[in-house]
């Protein structure tokens, strides 16, 4: 059995330490975890998280906006979260990523570093 952590592990670490009230992409998780091409896979690990420590809810699309991904109910409910925490939607339904996009280095410590190290 390997202990080797996949991908949706460092994706799942990663969106963990997302601060309330903040955003990041699905593009910006996978430049951050070294996969830069690999977007569509960080959605399919936000999809298939079944982890309630995971808050989900604060990963979006580039232009700012809930991805459908698929499901009928969660972007609704994606939005109720987001907008609970303090983050707002303009008229159009997105969110201004000037305002509320989250970047590790804003935290007390290497996120980075820290995923490097998870990912081996």
């Amino acid at each position: 059995m390997s202990t080797t952590p996949s991908l949706y592990d460092a994706v799942w670490a990663l969106v963990r330490t997302i601060p309330p009230g903040r955003v990041m992409t699905y593009g910006q998780i996978a430049t951050l975890l070294g996969t830069p091409r690999a977007a569509r896979a960080i959605g399919y690990a936000m999809f298939f998280c079944r982890d309630d420590t995971v808050p989900w809810q604060r990963v979006i699309n580039a232009k700012g906006e809930i991805s459908l991904g698929g499901h009928v109910d969660r972007p609704l409910l994606q939005r109720e979260l987001l907008e609970a925490e303090g983050v707002t939607f303009d008229a159009a339904g997105r969110i201004q990523l000037k305002t509320f996009l989250w970047w590790p280095e804003e935290a007390s410590y290497s996120t980075v570093t820290d995923l490097a190290k998870l990912r081996g």
